[in-house]
């Protein structure tokens, strides 16, 4: 792969599992800073009252000082955020289609749109040329990544922007990729058994008030979600300013993001197997990792093109070239998935 293409890649949306301290703060992990008084007489946070050892809260870039972390070391929510989106829109619209070689098309019944299913193999020795520590959102490279390589499978689709059987407004695709879009998944993926949401956080309802940093995105959410096809993963979502395009991307928290002693964790920490409320989310489900990228826009045409791109492991006995086989099918047929339950939404609705 050329070097120039190498350099596009992003160091978040990854296979790899993130660390706990690579996330943005939250009061779960992260207790508020102990107030202290200023000489004025008023309450202000200072990290210097944080019990455990100091943390770097700026970087060197280009020769002067650029805040990306917080008190707590960690990076701070937006330019996360905006980084996340920004690595999976240069995905979609550079690295795929520079990269990724066609497999077939597929039709994926009742929709009525043909579905291109693309694949790219990327080397540990490619993977090692990502600039991990970017400035904007940095992360260190993973010890083990000698070990790993990463086999991503897209698809494509274009669909009639119309409330039609096989196919579906715009404003649908929204409602059933974005919105929600775990517990959507989870309505109408068959073998999705649930969906848990483990973490939120907080974000402005206009970003673009907290400054320039989010001037094209609006509807934007994160949160960390648990799913019975033993993935946990990050999920960034926003509706970006235009209204015509709608983005998500997932980035995977794998074993080494402990969420075992948070309470409201379920299927992490057992509590699933004595409080489930059937068999199957009884039972004790296998950490994976897993991470994709989902986006729709409204073309100028007038139709809905739909990308999605995904790279997994399931771990378990399930060795991963076996895996591998059964994904071009299994993200096709998602797309017949969604069509078949937006028709069923619209029965609901009645005329």
């Amino acid at each position: 792969m050329p070097p120039l293409m190498i350099s596009k890649f992003g160091n978040y949306v990854r296979i790899v599992p993130l660390k706990l301290e690579e996330l943005p703060s939250h009061p779960v992990f992260d207790p508020p800073l102990p107030r202290r008084r200023s000489s004025r007489g008023r309450m202000s946070n200072d990290s210097r009252h944080n019990p455990g050892p100091p943390r770097k809260t700026t970087q060197i870039v280009n020769g002067s000082e650029a805040s990306t972390l917080d008190a707590y070391g960690r990076p701070n929510l937006l330019p996360f955020i905006k980084a996340v989106l920004e690595q999976a829109v240069t995905f979609v619209d550079e690295i795929l289609p520079a990269t990724f070689k066609p497999v077939s098309k597929k039709l994926a019944p009742p929709a009525k749109a043909k579905v291109q299913l693309l694949k790219l193999e990327i080397t540990s020795t490619e993977l090692r040329e990502i600039p991990w520590f970017d400035p904007k959102v940095p992360r260190e490279m993973p010890d083990d990544i000698a070990d790993i390589g990463e086999t991503w499978f897209a698809r494509k689709s274009l669909h009639e922007n119309c409330a039609e059987k096989g196919t579906a407004l715009f404003s649908e695709f929204d409602y059933g990729l974005r919105i929600d879009h775990p517990q959507h998944e989870r309505d109408y993926t068959p073998n999705v058994i649930d969906a848990w949401k483990v973490l939120s956080w907080n974000i402005p309802e206009n970003p673009a008030e907290e400054g320039p940093v989010f001037k094209d995105y609006q509807n934007v959410s994160m949160s960390s979600m648990y799913k019975v096809r033993s993935y946990v993963r990050e999920l960034t979502t926003t509706d970006p300013r235009s209204l015509r395009d709608v983005s998500q991307a997932s980035i995977p928290n794998g074993n080494q993001i402990n969420i075992k002693s948070l309470a409201h964790a379920f299927y992490s920490n057992g509590r699933n197997v004595q409080e489930g409320n059937s068999s199957l989310k009884r039972k004790k489900p296998v950490l994976g990792v897993y991470t994709s990228i989902e986006r729709c826009v409204l073309t100028a045409s007038n139709e809905v093109e739909w990308t999605m791109a995904t790279a997994s492991d399931a771990k378990g006995w399930l060795p991963l070239w076996t895996q591998k086989a059964g994904v071009p099918g299994a993200i096709t047929k998602d797309v017949g998935f969604l069509m078949n339950w937006i028709e069923e939404k619209r029965k609901q609705k009645g005329p």
